[in-house]
């Protein structure tokens, strides 16, 4: 076996096809608590950044300009903390949600995030919001796992 080559998602296609239904759940329910399709893909971006998972970041960011993010905005959501103003109250509550779910600080720092998530963000959209960031780190780990190419687009 050449690790290089190998395609986790391909290995066992039952339990990427379940991966799949998860996301698509997640999206579904995120989309049901009232948050758009931006503040969606800003979240799978932000927690794709962390991770470092160029394959996933080459799916959203087109998603992301199709929902019709702007591309100041897509080339400031690493340093969203540092451009404010460019993202709402929504947007910055549920950045900070994901990276403290994709980064699991220390206990003390995670309950802030949630406590000041929560002061913004409905019960479903906070839900909501964990459930993306949570898909988003298990398909960036497929991905990165697997070795997934990113291609050139024309």
């Amino acid at each position: 076996m050449d690790a290089l080559s190998f395609y986790l998602d391909k290995s066992d296609p039952g339990a990427w096809k379940a991966v799949g239904q998860l996301a698509t759940a997640a999206t579904g329910s995120a989309r049901a608590a009232g948050l758009d399709d931006q503040l969606i893909e800003l979240v799978n971006i932000r927690v794709s950044q962390i991770n470092g998972c160029a394959y996933c970041l080459d799916v959203h960011l087109p998603r992301a300009e199709q929902a019709g993010v702007s591309s100041q905005r897509l080339g400031t959501v690493a340093a969203w903390r540092e451009a404010e103003q460019l993202f709402s109250e929504e947007e910055r509550a549920a950045l900070d949600l994901a990276e403290a779910v994709t980064r699991l600080p220390d206990q003390e720092s995670l309950h802030v995030s949630q406590i000041m998530a929560a002061a913004v963000l409905t019960d479903a959209q906070y839900s909501a919001v964990q459930w993306l960031a949570m898909t988003m780190n298990l398909t960036n780990r497929i991905s990165i796992l697997s070795h997934h190419p990113v291609k050139l687009r024309s």
